[in-house]
Parts: C-alpha cells; sequence; structure tokens
C-alpha cells in the first residue's frame, strides 16, 4: 500500500513497528508498506525516501518480537544497543523494537521479519551482544538469509497451515545459524557444546514417551541438577523445551493431516487428551480441534470442487 506519512505511519504500527518520528518527512512523503505473515513470522516490506528517524524505547511487556532488517536497497545507518552501523544492500540487523532506535537513509528498500522472541532460542545475553551489529548479507549464513527474506516478502501467499508452520521454522533455524555465526568463531564453551548435543538429542526423540530430564542427564552421564544447570539461562527449562518442540510438532500435523487430535497427542507424548487440549489452547489461543476442523473443511471443499476449481476459488477470495 502507498500513502501518505499519516497512512504510512498507520500501516506500519498495524504490523507491530514501534511509533516512529521521520524528521525529513513533509507534505510530499509517499512510502509504501506491505505485509505478509508466515506461521508465527511476519513479513513487513518497505519503501521509503530519504529518512532520518527515531523511536523511542517502549514498556518491555510490548517486545514480544525481535526484528531482522534486511535491506534490499539504498544504505542506510542504524543506531540501537551497542551497535552504529551502516548497511548496504542485502546487509541485515538484529534489533529489538523495545529499545530507543535511530536510522538515517536514503531513498530505500528494506524488510524486515518479526520474530517472536521464543521462537528465536538464542540466550538473552548473546542476543544483547547482536542488537546493532551489521551482518554481511554477501556471503556465508548472512547472504541466505538476505536471500530468503527479500524473496519470501514478495511470495509469503498460498502456503498451507503445515506448510507455514515448517517453512517458518527453517527460517528462524537460518537467522540462528546468521547471527550464532556473528558472535564469532570461537570455540564454544564446554557447556554450550553439551548443551546444543543435548537439544539435538531432545529433538530426535521427541515421539519418545520416556524422554524426560531423568532419561536426558541418563544418556549424557550426567546428573539431573547438572542438566538443569546448564540450561538455567536458557530461554525454556529442559522440560518446557521439550513441551514447547512437541507442541509445536503437534500443531503441524494436526494441521496437515487427518489425524485425530488424540492420535497426534499420544504420538508425540501426550497420552492425556484432556490435558492436551488445555495446554494447546493455552499456548496457541485456540483449540486443537479447530485444526483438524479446518483441515477437513479444505481437504472435502478440494474433492467436492477439484484442485483446479478450489484453487480459482481462493485466488478470487
Amino acid at each position: 500500500m502507498i500513502g501518505n506519512l499519516e497512512t504510512f505511519q498507520d500501516e506500519l504500527a498495524a504490523s507491530g513497528f514501534p511509533p516512529l518520528v521521520n524528521k525529513l518527512a513533509g507534505a510530499d512523503f509517499r512510502g509504501r508498506v506491505a505485509t505478509r505473515d508466515l506461521g508465527p513470522l511476519r513479513l513487513v516490506s518497505l519503501d521509503t525516501p530519504e529518512s532520518a528517524c527515531i523511536g523511542r524505547e517502549r514498556d518491555a511487556s510490548d517486545g514480544k518480537n525481535l526484528a531482522v532488517k534486511v535491506m534490499a536497497r539504498g544504505r542506510t545507518r542504524i543506531t540501537q544497543g551497542h551497535g552504529d552501523a551502516e548497511l548496504g544492500p542485502a546487509d541485515l540487523m538484529l534489533l529489538d523494537p523495545t529499545r530507543t532506535l535511530r536510522f538515517e537513509s536514503t531513498a530505500a528498500t528494506h524488510v524486515t521479519i518479526l520474530i517472536p522472541r521464543r521462537e528465536l532460542r538464542i540466550r538473552p545475553a548473546q542476543i544483547d551482544r547482536l542488537i546493532g551489529v551489521p551482518i554481511d548479507g554477501s556471503h556465508g549464513p548472512g547472504a541466505l538469509v538476505s536471500v530468503l527474506a527479500r524473496e519470501s516478502a514478495r511470495s509469503a501467499t498460498g502456503f498451507r497451515e503445515a506448510e507455514a508452520l515448517r517453512s517458518a521454522a527453517a527460517v528462524i533455524e537460518l537467522i540462528a545459524v546468521a547471527l550464532e555465526a556473528r558472535l564469532g568463531d570461537e570455540r564454544p564453551a564446554p557447556d554450550e557444546r553439551l548443551r546444543n548435543r543435548i537439544a539435538g538429542y531432545i529433538e530426535a526423540r521427541l515421539a519418545d514417551s520416556d524422554l524426560s530430564p531423568l532419561s536426558i542427564a541418563a544418556a549424557h552421564h550426567i546428573s539431573v541438577r547438572r542438566l538443569h544447570k546448564l540450561f538455567e539461562d536458557q530461554p525454556l527449562t529442559v522440560a518446557a523445551l521439550i513441551r514447547s518442540r512437541r507442541l509445536e510438532r503437534c500443531r503441524a500435523e494436526l494441521s496437515g493431516s487427518g489425524h485425530t487430535v488424540t492420535a497426534v497427542a499420544a504420538r508425540w507424548g501426550f497420552p492425556d487428551p484432556t490435558h492436551f487440549s488445555k495446554l494447546f489452547k493455552a499456548t496457541y489461543g485456540y483449540n486443537a480441534r479447530a485444526l483438524t476442523t479446518s483441515n477437513r473443511a479444505r481437504t472435502t471443499r478440494t474433492r467436492t470442487t477439484g484442485p483446479e476449481q478450489d484453487g480459482g476459488q481462493q485466488g478470487r477470495q
């Protein structure tokens, strides 16, 4: 959507951006905002004239998202946290919408990916080190994130629920790789190596009903107390990490299969369907059965109308 300054700022606020004051904006200001959602991610593409903006600090309770800004055209100088750096085409930077932000840019096109903090499993101390630090978008993991962000902002449509969730998970993982690479090439500390090994162990055994802190500690020849200490400065405890990843697997499977809620819950380590339903609703804000109902309706519509007719109907909506 192309609009004047007032319309542009309203669209930004609706997209989840903090309020910005543009010192160079005049009556002839014209900017464009385009927003697409991909699972839990929001991709916001902006076209702006030459700008000098400031965004004031917000209450930390508003900070459910972090932001990755990717330049597509033009140059911008951004100051936030410990960082003060200039980004050129393809470069990217991690930003915190709750902190004071200043930037000056030429006429530019940029894409911002808003990521729920809970989805980006990086320690808070590491995030603090990364805020406002430029990442080269011309090579390595940064280049993959840069290309993917710019392409996704144009083409993130037509995904089924399960496809969107899996695609978003892949994007988040790639962003995490790029951010961790920017922290430096130093060898990880022994605790970090062990924690990464344990995280991989958990991911590979989510369907194992016996997966628990006790079994994980035994498999890695450490005490349960030592296991919990490894995760004490992480966003999630061991038990919460297992539960969160299992719920994500359940949500993806319920969106893309014809299986019942009870069957899917049991498959991913939730033998009590009532407890699972309450936990799912508390986590996502809607009932698990809503996904199966939506999936059945979509399947029935496709069988009734045929793939081509159904696609045409969706395209006209």
